[in-house]
Parts: structure tokens; C-alpha cells; sequence
């Protein structure tokens, strides 16, 4: 995971453009995509698809002829979306098109202007302090012109057709954690997903993961994809996949939907640090899905959320921010979240008068040995009790306080007595 973040990390991105097609082919690497190109100025919801934009090189050379800008040092130094510029100005008129942050005056800024048609430069405040008066050489040779917009899918098939979504946006140049992070960690659960059981049975639901741009592409998604929607289980966005801090979960708008209770039950249980936030129509693609009308519930996952670290949107979210050790964890948290998901179901007691008589099936004695023995047969009777058809396995881990792999296991041990079913 950490290699492709560094592999992804140099590519300059935006929403539209060969950067993104770029990020979309080296993901194609790791997991079989499907790109879709959606043209300039198809109507998707509210919103119409841009005009798309590349770049070829951007700079400002000083009164001496030395370049003190070079988006070929870094790709944060150009507006995302600048529209083309070959002129000599004064240092003064230029100011008006140089974005620094005083406050961190050695970072350079993450700027875009996608819908208004500016030009401008991102620079370290501390060398914005160093220029001299004088005249200014200013180059920005890029295109805005009709085009396309472009997304990737990704789809590991279940058994059933319900699917689960998994979100990232892939816009953002040269920025680590926010979010080639969260594309590393999705792309990671993917393959494992496809190679979960060594006989290669399917997932029970079908896993749909989507790398868009941000907002935009998600819209688009979303507008060609109506007659999916109805079968959507739920989803997570994942960004900010690799910083230090610990995991923050975000619930979707509905707050109870079955993504949202499976990584609460798995943090809880887990022991890890973590963050707990209610839903806000505000941060990742997640306010898109759990829009009002399509209310899917679509929660999201990071370490340290949206805005909330120095480095957030700053030349300091580079590879050398993202670690190992968290990204890993953050892999883990999804996939038992995705366990949760996967095992979660609703059963009906067969012999609900009374308690049945569990040691003439065996059940008692398949238990011999475990560390956690009286655990597993307290299982047993929480899940016996509460099989009406109305409680899942997640409602009856959560009500008896056992972890959700003991009342699985306890299921499918009375599924192969005889004494609940599906």
C-alpha cells in the first residue's frame, strides 16, 4: 500500500484530464477497472460535466530570469484549473495571483478554482517574502477545452446482487493522505475480497468500489447509475486512510443503516482508539450519496477527518506522512466491518417452545476445548432466544454484549443442527 501511494503521489491530478486517467490506469494495475468517460457538458443532477483541463508547465521567473516558481518542482504550486498565461507583470499585479499561508510559512497550499475562470500560483509564504520588486515573466501553458470526465469501477461479484459501495476520490495531486491513501487501502480490500475463501466462493454481497473525482464525480456516478441505486446495502467513502491519528467514523445520514452499526460494533470492540461523529452534510463524498433523495447508507471512514491535521491540503501530506502501521490498521477495521456485513444475518428458531436439549446434538460437546467454551454456549441461547425473524446477529451481539464472531459462530452451529434457519 505504501509503494502505490509513492507511485501515486507525483501524478498531477484534477477532475478532468490525462492526470486522472493516468491515476485510473495505474490502479488498473492492481485490480481490473472499468473506466467510464463521461463528455463535457452532460447534465448530471444540478450539475453539468466541465470542460477538462491539462497542463504542461507553469512558472514565474523574477527580474533576473530566475524561476521562482516551477510547477515542475511540485504540483501544488499551480491553481488547479488555471487557465492559460504568457504576459510580464510588476510583483505587485502578481501578488493578487499568489496564494501562501503565512500561519505555516514553508508549506505550500492546495488551491483549485474548477467552475470560475482564474489563474494563479501556490508558493511558501517564506519565499513569497523573499521577492524583489521588478517585472515578473508569468507562464501557465495549459488547455481547457471540451473533453470528458473520468471515473473507475471496480466490481468483486456476491452472491447476491445487493451491493455494497466503496467510494475514493482520486482528484487531488501530490496530497498522501488525502486521499492516495484511502485509494491504497480500498484497492488492498478489493484483492482481498476477491481472495478471501481459497475455494473461490463469492462474497456474499456484491463490492463496488468507485475512484472519482470528488463531488463531481461522484454526482456523475450517481446520475448514471439510477437503476442501481435501489440495490445498494450500503457503502463507506474512504479518505485520510494513513495519517497517525486514530480511526473516525462518520455515520450516514440515516445514522442506523447496517454499515453504520457494523464499524460502531467493530470499533467498540476492538479496543483501538477511535471517533464516533454524527452525520454532516459537509466533508467527503459521503453527503452525496446520503443526499435526501437517494439517502443510501453510505458512511465514512478516516483516521484523522476532513481539515482536522496541519499538513490537511499542504505540501506537508506527503508520503513520508502516511505510515505503514496506520494504513494497515485502517485495512483491518474495514475488513471486519466487512466481516460484520458478511455474517450478519436474520434466523428463526425452529423449536421455540422451551429450550431445546443442545448436548443430545452435539453441540455442547463441539465446543470442548475452546478457551472461550461458556462463552460459545451462552451464544448459543442468546442467539436461540432472539431468532423470531426480527433479530439480526448484530441486534443480538450488541444486546448480550458477546463479540459478534462468538453469536456467528453460535449460528451457524444451530444452522447445521437443525434448529434455526435463514
Amino acid at each position: 500500500m505504501k509503494e502505490l501511494v509513492e507511485r501515486l503521489f507525483p501524478v498531477c491530478r484534477s477532475i478532468t484530464g490525462d492526470g486522472l486517467r493516468r491515476t485510473c490506469e495505474i490502479i488498473g494495475e492492481h485490480i481490473e477497472l472499468a473506466v467510464s468517460e463521461v463528455p463535457t457538458g452532460t447534465e448530471v443532477l444540478d450539475w453539468t460535466v466541465p470542460r477538462e483541463w491539462n497542463i504542461r508547465e507553469a512558472w514565474v521567473k523574477d527580474p533576473s530570469g530566475r524561476k521562482v516558481i516551477d510547477f515542475a518542482e511540485h504540483n501544488l504550486h499551480i491553481v488547479g484549473y488555471s487557465t492559460p498565461v504568457n504576459e510580464v507583470m510588476p510583483l505587485a499585479r502578481l501578488r493578487e495571483h499568489l496564494h501562501t499561508l503565512p500561519e505555516q510559512p514553508t508549506l505550500i497550499p492546495y488551491r483549485t478554482s474548477y467552475y470560475a475562470e482564474r489563474w494563479g500560483f501556490c508558493l511558501r509564504h517564506d519565499v513569497l517574502e523573499s521577492l524583489p520588486d521588478g517585472d515578473y515573466e508569468v507562464c501557465v501553458d495549459s488547455t481547457l477545452a471540451d473533453g470528458h470526465l473520468s471515473y473507475g469501477e471496480h466490481v468483486v461479484p456476491g452472491e447476491l446482487t445487493d451491493e455494497v459501495i466503496v467510494s475514493c476520490h482520486v482528484c487531488h495531486p501530490s496530497l498522501a493522505n488525502d486521499n492516495m491513501a484511502g485509494v491504497a487501502v480500498a484497492v488492498e480490500l478489493a484483492k482481498r475480497l476477491a481472495a478471501q475463501n481459497p475455494r473461490g466462493q463469492k462474497p456474499r454481497y456484491t463490492y463496488r468500489f468507485i475512484f472519482a473525482p470528488g463531488t463531481i464525480g461522484a454526482i456523475t456516478w450517481l446520475a448514471r447509475n439510477f437503476e442501481r441505486v435501489n440495490r445498494i446495502h450500503g457503502g463507506l467513502t474512504i479518505a485520510c486512510a494513513g495519517d497517525r491519528g486514530p480511526v473516525t467514523y462518520k455515520r450516514s445520514r440515516r445514522g442506523d443503516a447496517p454499515v453504520d452499526r457494523a464499524v460502531e460494533h467493530v470499533l467498540r470492540e476492538s479496543g483501538r482508539a477511535h471517533t464516533v461523529l454524527d452525520f454532516s452534510p459537509y466533508g467527503y463524498d459521503e453527503r452525496q450519496y446520503c443526499s435526501p433523495g437517494f439517502n443510501l447508507g453510505v458512511g465514512s471512514l478516516t483516521r484523522t477527518p476532513y481539515a482536522g491535521y496541519p499538513e490537511y491540503h499542504t505540501s506537508g501530506d506527503n508520503p513520508d506522512f502516511v505510515t505503514e502501521e496506520s494504513m494497515a490498521d485502517t485495512l483491518e477495521t474495514l475488513w471486519e466491518a466487512v466481516t460484520v456485513l458478511e455474517r450478519d444475518r436474520r434466523y428463526v428458531n425452529l423449536s421455540p417452545y422451551g429450550e431445546p436439549q443442545l448436548g443430545r446434538r452435539g453441540l455442547y460437546d463441539s465446543l470442548g476445548g475452546r478457551s472461550d467454551t461458556k462463552q460459545a454456549q451462552l451464544a448459543m441461547l442468546w442467539v436461540l432466544n432472539l431468532s423470531d425473524g426480527e433479530h439480526s446477529l448484530l441486534d443480538i451481539a450488541q444486546r448480550s454484549g458477546l463479540p459478534f464472531a462468538t453469536v456467528a459462530d453460535a449460528a451457524d452451529a444451530l444452522r447445521g443442527a437443525g434448529l434455526v434457519k435463514e
